[in-house]
């Protein structure tokens, strides 16, 4: 069985959000643990909650961190299309 996982992209910010858990009922981030890899050039955030659970990944120049095909079949969250 595959599970689908919901992957939301902003082009303007060039930001991509990669959701574990229903997108729809999301709990709240209880905790955010930044990365910041000096060698891909790029910042990554870890959102936990409450238990403890990763909820999702925040990815920052997404366009250099993510494969093209993932960004371009996520939803779309521009402000402007």
């Amino acid at each position: 069985m595959v599970t689908e996982i919901k992957v939301t992209y902003d082009s303007e910010a060039d930001a991509a959000y990669i959701y574990f858990v229903d997108p729809n009922y999301s709990p709240p981030v209880a905790r955010m643990y930044p990365c910041d890899p000096v060698e891909v050039g790029g910042m990554i955030n870890l959102d936990f909650d409450e238990g403890g659970r990763l909820i999702g990944v925040e990815v920052l120049a997404a366009r250099s961190k993510l494969p093209a095909h993932i960004l371009d079949s996520a939803e779309r969250i521009d402000k402007r299309r």
